[in-house]
């Protein structure tokens, strides 16, 4: 926690004691709601192909109790490397911004990283519409000003100053331990783009076949 304590999150998981333990971390903010069942049911696919599968919650995202304005990339990072040590986890899948809080040791995959900076620049777009379509006037340039000095809320979630300015200057982490994976080896449209959650079980059963795949599972 920001304060140096710990606290308990809620972790989705399947689990058998196999060999190959995957951490799956899950998209931030709105794309979250609009992928967790895809991720749900890619996990499940797995699960029945001989993989352990991991998804946890971080603070402040999905059932967590943590106040989402208090949270900060770097505890993300941080709480994503002791969720990986806790279940044992010997791989990782990022989806998209998740793969913002994935663990450097640990091998695995990537699935359409975005950018952090990207991810907050689209966050306070949507903000602008949505204050246009109020009849109130500001401007993304505006709202990034106030996030940077004291915080702000876009699209819905309250952003503190250390998560706007960590995400404005923060680069995505390359690393030789993971290998990406794309929409296109995937197929059909990303689920992100889509105005309201989706589920695409042709895309679930692909992502999954690619990583089964990479493991050299039978």
């Amino acid at each position: 926690m920001p304060s140096g304590a710990t606290a308990d999150e809620m972790l989705l998981a399947f689990d058998r004691k196999r060999e190959h333990r995957l951490l799956v971390l899950m998209p931030l903010f709105d794309e979250a709601s609009k992928m967790r069942r895809q991720v749900v049911e890619t996990m499940r696919i797995l699960d029945q192909s001989g993989v352990d599968c991991f998804c946890p919650d971080l603070p402040g995202c999905n059932e967590s109790l943590a106040p989402h304005s208090e949270q900060t990339l770097s505890g993300w990072r941080d709480a994503a490397a002791r969720a990986a040590a806790h279940v044992e986890a010997t791989h990782v899948l990022g989806v998209r911004s998740g793969c913002l809080a994935a663990p450097a040791e640990l091998h695995g995959w990537t699935y359409e990283p975005v950018k952090p900076r990207s991810v907050l620049s689209r966050l306070a777009r949507a903000e602008q519409i949505s204050a246009r379509e109020a009849n109130e006037t500001v401007t993304a340039k505006q709202l990034m000003a106030e996030g940077y000095e004291k915080g702000v809320t876009l699209a819905g979630w309250s952003f503190g100053p250390d998560l706007v300015n960590e995400l404005a200057t923060s680069e995505l982490a390359s690393s030789p331990h993971r290998l990406p994976i794309t929409q296109e080896e995937v197929g059909g449209s990303p689920l992100w783009l889509r105005a309201e959650p989706a589920f695409d079980p042709a895309q679930a059963k692909a992502l999954a076949v690619i990583i089964v795949e990479r493991l050299e599972l039978p």
